[in-house]
């Protein structure tokens, strides 16, 4: 037990260190590519370093396999070389059981980072892209559960609320739909409801409209009504489509509520479940990181091979993140069930390097 206390802290010690060095590598990164898009846009400093504090969690997280992989190669290079291994080894312990140490810590780094920090990357990112929206002047989307689904425009100087009841695939046709105009100092100018309206190039075609101006002494003596009417708009159905593709501005513990809103709203849930199946699956992925790792450097280091040894596993490594990208293609596109292609690859992973090492150990 003391053994692995030991090593576990270890562990943890060089994680957060790798950690530390990938953040700041990352912040300086971003900090120059924030500069470059948005220096123009800001005075001074300030806002470009709070625009990197938002966007360097969700890099850090992307690249949370990357940062446990590099880690585990230190560690386990570090008791080689320093014949710590070879005294675990002498004193009756085998490499597997040394293991549950190190794959125990990346089990709890992936849970953790599933459940704290998950939602603080999908507050930064949220977070990150209202302040573009703001610093660009573009449209946002919005869908609030329990609520329908609301957007909102900008069209000859004034903003346009969108709520509907329900809502095609592609976010095109709306069935119940209210249009809420403002001026541009947020004045309301007019209140539209439609049975239906359709998005086509460059406005809104609403059916069975009833319009109340709002800036009239009696909008409802001032009611009109019209078959057909005519809404500019700067929306396309590209832009629906891609604000509701990014589920990782959701926390994951939202994303059931989220799926089942989009569902009843007819939006396709697809590439949400795939997301949180990923992220179920994340903890797993990151043992089977820290197996791969030790399957080609557990070892006692002689000559020259480590350089290869690790380079080894580095490509086996990021192999098995590209397969993982690759299955989450795949299920996003329908061609494989989510659950196989979240959990299949880190299985597969830790299948491969736990069948190494019992090979290597055992031979």
């Amino acid at each position: 037990m003391i053994l692995h206390r030991y090593i576990a802290r270890r562990f943890a010690i060089v994680l957060a260190s790798v950690w530390a060095v990938f953040f700041a590598l990352l912040g300086l990164v971003d900090l120059i590519e924030q500069a470059r898009r948005y220096g123009a846009d800001t005075d001074g400093i300030g806002p470009l370093l709070g625009l990197t504090l938002l966007s360097v969690p969700a890099e850090l997280y992307r690249i949370l396999p990357l940062i446990v992989i590099v880690a585990a190669l230190a560690l386990f290079l570090g008791l080689a070389r320093s014949s710590e291994m070879v005294v675990i080894r002498a004193s009756g312990r085998s490499a597997l059981r040394m293991l549950t140490a190190p794959v125990a810590v990346a089990l709890l780094v992936g849970l953790a980072g599933v459940a704290v920090m998950n939602p603080i990357v999908a507050a930064t990112s949220s977070a990150f892209e209202a302040r573009v929206d703001d610093l660009r002047g573009r449209d946002r989307i919005l869908a609030l559960p329990g609520s329908g689904v609301w957007l909102r425009q900008g069209a000859d100087g004034a903003q346009t609320v969108i709520h509907a009841d329900r809502t095609s695939l592609d976010g095109t046709d709306l069935t119940g739909a209210t249009f809420h105009v403002f001026a541009a100092d947020g004045t309301p100018l007019r209140r539209i409801e439609a049975a239906s309206a359709t998005l086509g190039p460059g406005a809104w075609t609403l059916r069975d409209a009833r319009t109340w101006p709002l800036d009239a002494p009696n909008p409802e003596a001032s009611a009109t009504t019209a078959a057909r009417l005519e809404v500019p708009s700067t929306l396309t159905a590209e832009r629906i489509r891609d604000s509701f593709g990014a589920p990782s501005a959701i926390p994951v513990w939202e994303l059931p509520a989220f799926i089942a809103q989009l569902r009843a709203a007819g939006f396709t849930a697809r590439r949400h479940v795939v997301h949180l199946q990923m992220e179920l699956a994340a903890p797993l992925f990151l043992a089977a990181m820290v197996l791969i790792a030790a399957a080609f450097t557990l070892r006692h280091q002689r000559g020259g091979n480590t350089g290869l040894l690790v380079l080894l596993a580095v490509l086996v490594s990021f192999g098995a993140y590209f397969i993982r990208n690759f299955a989450r293609i795949l299920a996003e596109t329908g061609q494989v069930p989510p659950i196989l292609a979240a959990w299949a690859p880190p299985v597969a992973a830790a299948c491969l390097a736990l069948g190494l090492l019992l090979h290597l150990e055992d031979g």
